[in-house]
């Protein structure tokens, strides 16, 4: 999941560190100086700031007073509960939090040798798919000495105010940080994808079945070191933050801190009966205001639950803005849940281990149709086409596949103002399974994600095996920006992206010839195919082949009236050369041959729709029938045909 790590703006951390003992002064960073830069971009909203060392305005100032914990974090003056909720789901995960909090005990404040503080400090957060060591000093904006954006408990501990302060200066400025996403965060926290949940629109409250289904998923997700956040969506200005009467805070970004299956009952009536009860604990990033109705901290619900249980489940009967609810009530009041997946990579990993392809691109404009990229979505048909397309193989006849497309954000500067997000998205087509060049036409659509204006969108589906074409647009045509593709397989799925139109040109070409007529062959399906040595079913698959190359479908199990649904696609230099398709039946020790047809071009380029019968290649003259097979031939001489 981590890889090598680049240095921001060229600062290395240890070197600066070293210079500074050795010339016993604190740092000062001049990529983030004490000014209103780092604060605003737009306006100055709060006045009398005043930067200050720790030292200035605690007492033995430390990064964790206690260790590290949820509990530790609260709002400030800036609209960032999205970063403080992701904080606080960080601060439930060691190995997360110790990757972004790098070398923590070199960094801690060391009483017995005040000589080697340097007042510098480093933090490394995923962006646009490399890790990041960002190097700050360690003044913080305050007013009347108290610290005014996130902060802990404890007035000396500073772990959270510094990974702000290093999570701001990537983004251009603290105000950057006023209503911003959440689930960016946790991707910038881990390298992970965020796969959004929209709890109301897709009704999970009433229907048990999504409900217990979506459970399984989260505490997988929980289980395996990912990170939640969940939220209830304001509809208006006046919504925003509104209380509940049930507790709950409207437009507010919560933590998902735990989830659990919580058996119900005392001693071994608890073991024997069984009953257990879908849980999720929250925390709000206030620090207090929490969920009152049932499975609240004081009500009475809990007396369901031995008392082992509750010490187990930390339940405390305390405002601290950490709570419990029932999943079922989870999907009645929130509206949002996000889950960061953490991309398990690792072989030597005894759970689930995923292939990642990762490809960088770019939307860009262009008055070439055939080089330029920024077509906009399927809806701009003249254009569509001509954005970047990538293909990608599914090799398992039904495969879990996992896309996620992120544009690059502009950093935030004063000058450049705040970077607004294009809406993006993107559609996966099925192509033929030999297809090596951009399409010209459109091929049938198996998938696509929702458009949005987010900094990133992401797609999970099962897939059945063959080879697809994502193509990522802006939903708007000519908008530029560079981005990110990312999709995850079971198995290697060779992803790429398609940047030839046609097969290149040569210096052998004009001696070997070029190929001019494309021929597209989709086998849809077969009828009474017969076994030659024995009746029953068979596991038949289908060759196409033309010009000495070829394409083989996966193989069909037990039947005699397969439906095959490939293509083939070949670039012929001959139009007088045949196509080939073959029927064989998959057998471990020898594949037995069931038929073929010889297929001619088209010479009107038009769809032709054959239903022809199958012969034994072994006695043209007295052919054996042995079932009919139905082939859709297409040729064109233009890219545009294909």
């Amino acid at each position: 999941m981590f890889s090598t790590v680049r240095t921001f703006g060229g600062q290395q951390y240890y070197e600066l560190k070293r210079q500074c003992q050795k010339k016993k002064v604190l740092f000062e960073d001049p990529l983030f100086p004490p000014t209103n830069d780092s604060l605003f971009y737009k306006t100055q909203r709060v006045q009398g700031v005043e930067w200050k060392r720790p030292k200035e305005f605690c007492d033995n100032p430390r990064l964790f007073v206690d260790g590290i914990s949820s509990h530790d974090l609260h709002q400030g003056q800036v609209g960032n509960c999205w970063f403080v909720a992701a904080c606080s789901s960080l601060a439930s995960r060691e190995a997360l939090w110790q990757k972004v909090i790098p070398s923590w005990k070199e960094q801690e404040w060391n009483p017995e040798k005040p000589e080697s503080y340097a007042g510098i400090f480093h933090f490394q957060f995923w962006h646009f798919g490399e890790w990041v060591d960002i190097v700050i000093d360690d003044r913080l904006p305050t007013i009347r000495n108290e610290l005014i954006y996130c902060h802990s408990n404890e007035k000396n501990e500073l772990w959270c105010a510094l990974v702000e302060k290093a999570y701001a200066k990537l983004a251009g400025c603290y105000e950057a940080l006023d209503g911003g996403n959440t689930a960016d965060a946790l991707v910038d926290f881990t390298g992970g994808v965020s796969e959004p949940v929209e709890l109301a629109e897709e009704n999970y409250a009433a229907d048990a079945d999504k409900r217990n289904e979506l459970f399984e998923r989260v505490l997988k997700v929980q289980n395996r070191g990912g990170l939640i956040s969940c939220s209830i969506k304001a509809v208006s200005a006046a919504d925003m933050e509104a209380r509940l009467d049930c507790g709950l805070v409207k437009g507010h970004a919560y933590a998902v801190t735990d989830v659990r299956r919580v058996r119900l009952g005392h001693g071994l009536l608890a073991f024997f009966k069984s009953e257990k009860l879908d849980m999720i604990r929250m925390r709000n990033p206030w620090g207090e205001r929490e969920w009152n109705g049932a499975w609240s901290d004081s009500s009475e619900e809990w007396q369901k639950v031995s008392k082992g249980e509750r010490e187990k489940l930390g339940v405390t009967v305390q405002d601290d803005g950490e709570f419990w609810m029932t999943f079922e009530d989870f999907c009645r009041y929130f509206t949002d849940v996000i889950m960061c997946r953490s991309i398990n990579t690792s072989y030597l990993s005894i759970h689930k281990t995923w292939e990642e392809a990762v490809l960088r691109s770019a939307w860009s404009r262009h008055e070439d149709p055939l080089k330029n990229r920024s077509g906009g979505c399927i809806n701009n048909k003249g254009t569509y086409l001509q954005n970047p397309q990538f293909v990608f193989d599914v090799k398992k006849p039904e495969d879990e596949v996992l896309i996620c497309l992120q544009q690059k954000t502009k950093r935030t500067t004063r000058k450049d103002g705040k970077f607004e997000n294009l809406a993006i998205g993107f559609d996966v087509h099925q192509v033929e399974l030999n297809r090596k060049y951009r399409m010209h036409s459109l091929q049938p659509k198996v998938a696509s994600s929702i458009y949005i204006n987010s900094r990133s969108v992401f797609m999970r589906k099962d897939m059945k095996e063959g080879r697809y074409v994502i193509i990522p647009t802006t939903f708007e045509p000519h908008h530029t920006a560079e981005f990110l593709l990312r999709v995850f397989t079971d198995v290697p799925s060779n992803c790429c992206e398609l940047s030839l139109d046609e097969p290149p040109r040569t210096c052998w070409s004009g001696m070997c010839g070029y190929p001019q007529l494309v021929s597209q062959v989709h086998v849809v399906s077969a009828t009474g195919l017969k076994k030659q040595d024995s009746e029953g079913g068979a596991d038949p698959y289908v060759i196409i082949s033309c010009e000495g190359r070829k394409v083989q479908s996966p193989v069909i199990k037990d039947t005699l009236a397969p439906k095959f649904d490939v293509k083939g696609l070949f670039y012929r230099k001959k139009q007088s050369q045949p196509i080939v398709v073959q029927v064989w039946n998959h057998n471990v020790i020898k594949d037995e041959f069931m038929g073929q047809v010889v297929l001619t071009g088209d010479p009107n380029n038009q769809p032709t729709q054959h239903s022809v019968m199958l012969q034994d290649k072994g006695n043209k003259d007295n052919p054996s029938l042995s079932g009919s097979l139905q082939v859709v031939l297409f040729t064109s001489n233009s890219l545009t045909g294909i």
